[in-house]
């Protein structure tokens, strides 16, 4: 009996969004966003629906944008659940510009604007105040990045002392170590290219990128994992999560068998209903 291709979600055609929104300058300054919509595909026009941003994944490469990293299935299942859905892109490693500083200018510059800018597009149909930050891999990373911001140091220029716009953080497969993805040499040295060397050559970036270093988010962060993954071992989300909760972090990993790690953004994968109630209860939407 063959067996899926388990990658086979990356090429698998999507609904298009509805609209693409900028929020920077430049070519990756974009987000496309999906309406929420009825289960027999038409649009929830007042709906006041949540708004669920997906960061995508690809080990912060160039290689792998929102369309080639696999999220558009997810994104497009997503909206016809019921919930508004915002992916932006960022400049990633081999761009001008991207890996270090500018992933994480373009990151945390997307989610602060995207809220207001699904507003102005969607107008009642999406809530602005229940967002829900997504990530997948090197997204999950991002993801969990984004919402410890307001724990870095006070000269960081991505600190921030204002109330983060989203309730909480869904982490698919994120490597939330950096550290050990860097001991790993996780996608042939991702990690090193992200941030321009080794921890010891580069110790105050990966202080300041690294999840697992930085004072957990004050929002929960839910930790998605599939068993089975070899991209990003399931060890990456338990040492964060050991992390998080003994600085007082609200963190849960839940650990899915027979799942690798594509599967976590395929909505045809057995993790889809986990996925699902993952980001309904972090909303607190009615199951």
């Amino acid at each position: 009996m063959t067996r899926p291709d388990p990658r086979a979600v990356l090429t698998r055609a999507a609904a298009p969004p509805d609209t693409v929104l900028r929020y920077a300058p430049g070519e990756d300054g974009v987000v496309d966003l999906r309406a929420p919509r009825r289960p027999d595909g038409g649009l929830l026009t007042d709906a006041g629906a949540p708004l669920v941003i997906v960061l995508h994944g690809g080990f912060w490469r160039s290689g792998y944008d929102r369309v080639s990293a696999g999220v558009g299935p997810l994104a497009a299942a997503l909206a016809g659940h019921g919930f508004a859905v915002a992916t932006p892109e960022y400049r990633r490693v081999g761009q001008p510009g991207g890996g270090w500083p500018g992933t994480f200018d373009d990151v945390a510059r997307a989610v602060d604007a995207v809220p207001a800018l699904a507003a102005a597009e969607l107008g009642a149909a999406v809530d602005p105040a229940r967002v829900l930050l997504l990530g997948h891999s090197a997204g999950g990373h991002l993801a969990a990045w984004y919402a410890s911001r307001p724990n870095l140091p006070a000269g960081s220029p991505w600190f921030t002392d204002a109330p983060l716009p989203v309730r909480g953080v869904v982490s698919l497969a994120g490597v939330l170590d950096l550290r050990l993805a860097a001991a790993l040499q996780l996608g042939d040295g991702a990690t090193q290219a992200l941030l321009g060397g080794e921890p010891v050559e580069e110790p105050d970036r990966y202080a300041a990128a690294d999840p697992s270093s930085l004072t957990p988010p004050a929002v929960p962060i839910a930790l998605l994992h599939g068993e089975d993954d070899v991209q990003v071992p399931v060890g990456l989300s338990r040492a964060y999560e050991r992390a998080a909760r003994a600085d007082g972090g609200d963190a849960r990993l839940t650990v899915l068998p027979g799942i690798e790690h594509f599967g976590l953004v395929d909505p045809a994968s057995g993790a889809w209903p986990s996925v699902c109630s993952t980001i309904e209860s972090l909303l607190n939407v009615d199951q």
